[in-house]
């Protein structure tokens, strides 16, 4: 059973070599991007079954012990640029 920030795996030519629970092709900015979009933990578990609630904690470690690595693995998705485009419009 995989504990912690094991769950957080990295290989190459699997989603770009972006960080992924548990080899699931979920990566770590796609749980944060929704989790920053409004989505409950409950919500996306119910809309993928295959994630798990320890997920979850595993994410966050890593999101904070990989702070800088992550900036990098954002690639060309701007994020907070989005989020103030959103702003302007309303």
């Amino acid at each position: 059973m995989l504990r912690g920030i094991d769950r957080i795996t990295v290989k190459p030519g699997e989603r770009g070599g972006k960080p992924c629970v548990r080899g699931l092709r979920i990566t770590v900015w796609d749980i944060l991007g929704w989790l920053g979009a409004g989505m409950t933990e409950e919500e996306i578990l119910d809309e993928h079954p295959d994630l798990e609630k320890d997920d979850f904690p595993a994410v966050y470690q890593f999101a904070v012990e990989n702070q800088e690595d992550l900036r990098r693995f954002r690639g060309k998705v701007d994020w907070q640029g989005d989020l103030d485009a959103m702003r302007r419009d309303t």
